[in-house]
C-alpha cells in the first residue's frame, strides 16, 4: 500500500512540472538541432459508434498512432496505465484521469460506418494539463475503401497543431522495386503510402527502369527506361495507365523532373561526349537547351519558385553542385567541401538543397543552405543515395544498399536535423524514392 502511495505520489509530482512547463503558452512540441525528448501522448482506441464500425475504429487508431510514433516527436502511454479506457468526442474528458499518468495531449475520436457504406472518422485534440480543447475538433468522411488516407490526415492535423510544421502523412512515394538475384534484378516503378501501405505497381519488369518522380499534381510520373535499348524518358498517366515518350530528339535521354508548375519536364540529354541540361514545354513540346559547358551536367532540381535550378557537374574537374537561372546563363558553384556531391534536390521549403556525398569510401545523405553554407551530413554507409523531401520540407527519404553479393537497397528516412532514422518497410528491395505533395482528395 505505501508502495502504491510512493507511485502516485510520483506521477502527481511529474504532472505538476508538466503544468508549470505548459503555463506559458500552448502545448507545442519544440523541434530544433538537440536530441528532442518524445512528447507523452495518450491515444485511447478510437470509439465505435456501430457495431460495423468496431474493427475498423482500432485500425484507424493503429494509423494514427504509428504516423506520429515514426516522427520520433511523440511516446504513446501504453492503454495499461489508462483509467479511462475510452473516450471518444462527445464529452469533455476527465482530465485529472490523464494528469495522474503525465499525458501532455489527449485524441479522443469516433469512427461511424453511414447506410450508404461511408465511413466518418471524428477526433479532438486536448491539452491536458492546459484542460483544454487545441483546436477545433475534426469530422472527416470517405468511401470504405479510402479509410486510411482519412486516418492519415486526422494524424496530418494532430501533427500540425503539436508541432506548428506543417503536414506530410496523406502523401505517398514512387520509387523502384526490386526482387531477383543482385546480378540480375528485376526492377519496376512501384506507388505506396508514404509509410509503405498500398503498393501498387506500374510497369511490368521486363525492362531496366529507374529514377522515377512525381508529377506536382501526383495524376503522372516521369520515369527512365531501356526499353528502347538506351535510356529514354517516358510519361505515366496514372488514371489510364498509359505511357508515351517524351517528344526529344534522338539521344539518350535520363534525370527527369517536372518543373514546379508540372507545365515542363527538364532532363539531362547525352550527345557524343556531352551531357547537357534540356526542358521540353509539355504543351508545344518546345524543347530548350540551358547549359552548352563541356562537361557532364545533370540530374537537375527546381527551386520551388521555378526561378532556379541546381544541378551536378564536373565542369570544374570533379563532381559538384551548382545554381544557375531556371533560363540557362551562368551557374554558380556552391559545394565547396571535401569529396563528390550529386543528386541535388531542392526543398519544397526552399531554403535548403539535400544532396548525395562521397567521401573517403563512405556515401552520405547532406543538406546545405541555397549558397552552399551550412553542410550538414545526416547520414553515412557504404551506399546513401537518392535522397527527396518530404511535402512539408521536415524529413528525407533515401535509398541505402548493403554491400557484397546479397546486397540489397532499402528505402530510409531521416529528420532533417539527422535525428530518427528509420528504415521504410516495402515488399521487397526499394530505390530511388521520389516523395509527393500532398494528396488533394
Amino acid at each position: 500500500m505505501l508502495t502504491r502511495f510512493f507511485l502516485i505520489l510520483a506521477m502527481v509530482v511529474g504532472a505538476t512540472q508538466a503544468v508549470a512547463q505548459q503555463s506559458s503558452g500552448p502545448l507545442r512540441v519544440t523541434i530544433d538541432q538537440g536530441v528532442i525528448e518524445p512528447m507523452p501522448i495518450a491515444v485511447p482506441n478510437f470509439v465505435a459508434r456501430d457495431a460495423a464500425s468496431a474493427e475498423l475504429a482500432s485500425q484507424v487508431t493503429s494509423v494514427i498512432l504509428a504516423d506520429l510514433g515514426n516522427t520520433g516527436l511523440f511516446r504513446q502511454i501504453p492503454a495499461t496505465a489508462f483509467i479511462t479506457p475510452a473516450v471518444g468526442v462527445d464529452a469533455q474528458p476527465v482530465f485529472a484521469d490523464w494528469q495522474i499518468i503525465n499525458a501532455q495531449a489527449l485524441i479522443a475520436g469516433n469512427v461511424s460506418t453511414g447506410s450508404d457504406g461511408r465511413v466518418t472518422v471524428d477526433m479532438r485534440l486536448w491539452d491536458v494539463f492546459g484542460s483544454s480543447e487545441i483546436g477545433q475538433g475534426v469530422s472527416l468522411s470517405t468511401t470504405s475503401q479510402n479509410w486510411r488516407q482519412v486516418a492519415h490526415r486526422v494524424a496530418d492535423v494532430i501533427y500540425s497543431r503539436l508541432t506548428g510544421e506543417a503536414p506530410y502523412f496523406d502523401s505517398e512515394v514512387v520509387f523502384v522495386s526490386e526482387s531477383g538475384p543482385k546480378s540480375s534484378r528485376v526492377k519496376r516503378i512501384a506507388v505506396m503510402d508514404q509509410d509503405g501501405a498500398n503498393v501498387r505497381y506500374i510497369t511490368g519488369g521486363q525492362d531496366l527502369v529507374f529514377a522515377p518522380r512525381f508529377a506536382p499534381d501526383g495524376r503522372s510520373v516521369l520515369y527512365t527506361s531501356y526499353a528502347s535499348g538506351s535510356p529514354q524518358v517516358y510519361l505515366h498517366d496514372m488514371a489510364t495507365d498509359q505511357r508515351r515518350t517524351l517528344g526529344v530528339s534522338q539521344g539518350m535521354t535520363f534525370a527527369p523532373r517536372f518543373s514546379p508548375d508540372g507545365r515542363r519536364v527538364i532532363y539531362s540529354q547525352t550527345d557524343g561526349a556531352n551531357t547537357d541540361i534540356y526542358t521540353l514545354d509539355l504543351s508545344t513540346q518546345t524543347r530548350n537547351r540551358l547549359t552548352r559547358s563541356p562537361a557532364i551536367d545533370t540530374a537537375p532540381s527546381y527551386s520551388p519558385d521555378g526561378q532556379r535550378i541546381v544541378f551536378e557537374s564536373d565542369q570544374g574537374g570533379s563532381q559538384q553542385l551548382y545554381v544557375m537561372s531556371a533560363s540557362g546563363g551562368p551557374a554558380q558553384r556552391i559545394s565547396f567541401g571535401t569529396g563528390l556531391y550529386g543528386t541535388p534536390v531542392w526543398s519544397p521549403r526552399g531554403d535548403k538543397i539535400a544532396f548525395t556525398k562521397q567521401v573517403s569510401g563512405r556515401f552520405h545523405v547532406g543538406v546545405m543552405n541555397v549558397d552552399g553554407t551550412g553542410e550538414q551530413l545526416l547520414t553515412a554507409s557504404f551506399l546513401d543515395e537518392g535522397p527527396t523531401w518530404s511535402p512539408n520540407g521536415r524529413v528525407l527519404m533515401f535509398f541505402r544498399e548493403t554491400p557484397g553479393p546479397l546486397g540489397a537497397a532499402s528505402l530510409v528516412s531521416v529528420d532533417v536535423t539527422g535525428r530518427n532514422l528509420r528504415y521504410v518497410q516495402t515488399p521487397g528491395g526499394a530505390s530511388d524514392p521520389n516523395w509527393s505533395r500532398l494528396r488533394s482528395n
